[in-house]
């Protein structure tokens, strides 16, 4: 067959194989979750640019350039924040601002009132 006798919508597959329905069988609790990989941190966040006092939050994720951060209350997009840390004795402070939220997806995130922000260091 040449390819281009191909059908246009791809690979045919019969969803009743008892075969594919036991390897679907097996996959039904699995779920993909990148929490975990970092260990959470608990941090203050300072909203604006005057801001005197933190509110509490918890890093939840951080690589070069970007923090990811769960909070008890909303964050407006665009909002400049100081992520401080306690860390070793010491407290490390990060300018960042926010390009992203929303409420927590899973059953505790929504009976706790959390929030997940993403923030882009400056």
């Amino acid at each position: 067959m040449s390819r281009d006798n191909k059908s246009p919508y791809g690979n045919n597959v019969d969803w009743s194989k008892a075969d594919l329905q036991a390897l679907l069988d097996k996959t039904e609790g699995w779920g993909l979750d990148n929490r975990g990989v970092y260990s959470p941190l608990a941090c203050e966040l300072h909203i604006g640019w005057g801001a005197s006092t933190g509110r509490g939050a918890t890093l939840v994720y951080e690589r070069e350039g970007v923090m990811v951060v769960e909070t008890t209350f909303a964050l407006p997009k665009g909002e400049h924040v100081r992520v401080d840390r306690f860390q070793y004795g010491s407290t490390r402070s990060t300018w960042c601002i926010v390009v992203d939220g929303r409420e927590g997806f899973r059953a505790e995130d929504r009976a706790n009132g959390t929030f997940v922000h993403w923030l882009h260091v400056r």
